[in-house]
């Protein structure tokens, strides 16, 4: 269990934790020489085989109190410290709203220096106590006169403090590993250390961790729990982390940095949270208003923009967004506290909610239900909250990232929701079941709808289609939802386009005859440069009119493509084409292209090359940059369905005769 100090400069903390520990929190040489406390201190007792009570002791200098906000991050019980001869100070004010703020709802209150005040004195101290804690989470709070200097009291706080540990419900060490630092020293022979409270998540020797938000990747050659060595570290315990790796370095880590799972690496520099005002402000925070951010150990520049009204009153709570100067890395539900710029005062403090918020339109109905699915604690109401908002899809493995969640933790959670979770790679979409179910509706109804109005095609664009649903999903997501879809056999994917597994287009007989003639021409040797409209109505005696009919029609089966006026190829000479595109991008050194290479390669000329090239610039499939091409893999699968053949006894499901007015020649 970690304890926290908490109060008034000189009112006696560090020698309150030497009396209860036999550590002086005080190590450096200024603080011994001016005998006040200027950095955190630390101290261990011991309490049983398994049980250590960990201490950090802060100033209660009101121009360090940057310094104590470092220290109360991650403690489980605050020790606030109040002296009977000046009885409860600014700083005891101050740090009571930082900790009533920061959730820490579990404290003891020390009256030290009893030893030089009346029994009327401690009375009237403990009475200023009691008021002064009242209506904060500290209320009620046992009040225990010490005297640090004679032990007196000493006994009765540690037997509560003790007994406040075996009350203090254990800490999850299921999510992914977090610690807050807030030193950072080297040992000769050791090297770098971390110092910190582990947050969340366990640590052992030998982990990788990524140090945030530098992105700096380092190694756990060993660590200490509780100042002893030991072989893991979990959420709770005071760590200190020996780090190794390329470009670890006591100058490259800073308190204020998370060491932290890989995984979890996503700084942020704009959050919305939900900021509380103290009552104890004059006036009512306005829009854009610069403050310090107080998050963790880390302290940064930030603005807020407030999400309601342009105003907050005293006491008064809203939702707003924080515009960081630079990036921190943090975690959904941390709590935060702002302060002015001058350092002088504590202004408020909440939670954060979102840590992707956008920068436009954050104000909108949406963005407001969005943010309330956000606000919720609990992971497992929050993700079903937020799936039931537009866009009603919904990265989980960013939620997860964003709520340090571990992947066994999210598997739970979606077999508890019974999601529908869409793996397209760089992303994992989930859907609730009933909105799956309605996109699923709403996918047949829009093919119905569309082979009734064009018989004779052969499905409907992939793209178009995507944007007639909802959830609007990314095209990406689209596909694989598709595919999922296509499983059950209601539906048949025809490379960029998607059809009823029911309907079938049938050319008729006449067309068949003249189809199995010129498909041919299409093929073989000459494939990458097969002949024209004209050519091929003078080498088949058919009618160019029909020629030219007949192969408009078999492009909208998606059977050719028209790569250029009155030049159709084969869709599986187009995909043919496309592939060798990729071919010679992945053997670039640049990942590209020139036309006169992919020309040598097909072999058919510059001029058809160029044509077969913008072609697959209009669909998407290369990218055209100073006379240089790339391609775009995701689309390489737009033309995989190859021109089928011919035959009375095909085995299609269904077709659609369509009229003939074939006439050879």
């Amino acid at each position: 269990m970690i304890v926290g100090t908490a109060g008034h400069i000189d009112h006696g903390k560090t020698a309150l934790v030497k009396a209860l520990t036999g550590v002086d929190g005080d190590r450096l040489k200024e603080e011994k020489a001016r005998g006040i406390t200027i950095d955190l201190g630390f101290a261990f007792l011991p309490i049983a085989k398994d049980k250590t009570l960990g201490f950090i002791d802060v100033p209660g200098h009101e121009r360090l109190v940057h310094t104590m906000l470092a220290g109360s991050t991650g403690i489980d019980v605050a020790l606030l410290v109040v002296a009977a001869d000046d009885g409860v100070m600014p700083q005891t004010r101050e740090h009571l709203a930082i900790l009533d703020l920061l959730g820490i709802e579990r404290a003891i209150v020390a009256l030290t220096k009893v030893d030089i005040a009346t029994p009327e004195r401690i009375e009237e101290v403990t009475s200023e106590i009691s008021r002064a804690i009242a209506g904060t989470k500290l209320e009620g709070a046992e009040i225990i006169p010490v005297s640090a200097r004679k032990g007196e009291g000493i006994a009765s706080l540690r037997r509560q403090l003790e007994a406040a540990m075996d009350d203090i419900p254990k800490r999850s060490s299921v999510n992914r590993f977090r610690l807050a630092v807030d030193r950072v020293f080297t040992l000769t022979g050791v090297g770098v250390v971390v110092t910190g409270t582990v947050l969340s998540g366990s640590v052992c020797p030998g982990d990788r961790v990524t140090v945030s938000p530098s992105g700096l990747t380092a190694r756990v050659r060993s660590l200490h729990a509780q100042s002893e060595p030991a072989e893991r570290g979990q959420a709770g315990d005071r760590c200190a982390l020996n780090l190794v790796g390329d470009g670890v370095s006591r100058e490259s880590i800073h308190r204020g940095d998370m060491v932290l799972d890989p995984k979890l690496h996503a700084p942020t520099d704009r959050i919305d949270a939900r900021l509380h005002l103290l009552p104890g402000e004059t006036r009512a925070l306005r829009q854009r208003l610069p403050v310090r951010l107080h998050h963790g150990s880390a302290e940064v520049g930030a603005h807020i923009v407030i999400l309601s009204n342009e105003t907050i009153q005293p006491g008064d709570a809203a939702d707003v967004q924080l515009v960081l100067d630079r990036p921190i890395a943090a975690t959904v539900p941390d709590r935060f506290i702002v302060r002015d710029v001058s350092a002088q005062r504590t202004l408020g403090g909440g939670r954060f909610i979102d840590l992707r918020p956008p920068a436009r339109k954050r104000r909108t109905i949406e963005r407001q239900a969005q943010r309330a699915a956000h606000a919720i604690v609990e992971h497992v109401a929050a993700i079903e909250a937020l799936l039931a908002t537009p866009p009603f899809a919904w990265d989980i493995a960013v939620i997860a990232r964003d709520r340090a969640l571990t992947a066994s933790r999210i598997k739970e959670i979606s077999e508890a929701l019974r999601l529908v979770l869409l793996d397209a790679g760089t992303s994992l979409i989930a859907i609730a079941p009933r909105r799956w179910q309605a996109f699923g509706a709403m996918l047949v109804e829009q093919l119905t709808a569309y082979h009734a109005e064009n018989p004779d095609a052969q499905g409907i664009g992939r793209d178009k289609l995507r944007l007639l649903l909802q959830p609007k999903l990314p095209a990406a997501v689209f596909v694989v939802a598709l595919q999922k879809v296509a499983v059950g056999g209601n539906i048949v994917l025809d490379g960029s386009f998607v059809r009823m597994a029911t309907h079938a287009v049938r050319l008729a007989s006449r067309d068949e005859a003249a189809w199995a003639n010129i498909a041919p021409l299409l093929a073989g040797e000459t494939r990458f440069r097969p002949p024209r409209v004209r050519d091929i109505g003078m080498t088949t005696s058919y009618p160019e009119r029909d020629v030219r009919r007949l192969l408009k029609m078999a492009g909208r089966l998606g059977w050719v493509d028209e790569v250029a006026h009155d030049r159709f190829f084969l869709r599986s000479t187009v995909h043919e084409l496309a592939t060798i595109a990729a071919g010679l991008a992945a053997c670039s050194r640049k990942s590209g292209f020139t036309a006169a290479q992919f020309r040598d390669r097909v072999d058919n000329g510059r001029k058809v090359a160029i044509q077969i090239l913008e072609f697959l610039d209009r669909h998407g499939v290369t990218v055209n940059r100073d006379e240089l091409r790339r391609v775009n893999t995701h689309c390489l699968d737009l033309f995989a369905s190859p021109a089928p053949t011919f035959d009375k006894d095909n085995g299609r499901e269904s077709s659609l005769v369509g009229r003939s007015d074939f006439k050879s020649g």
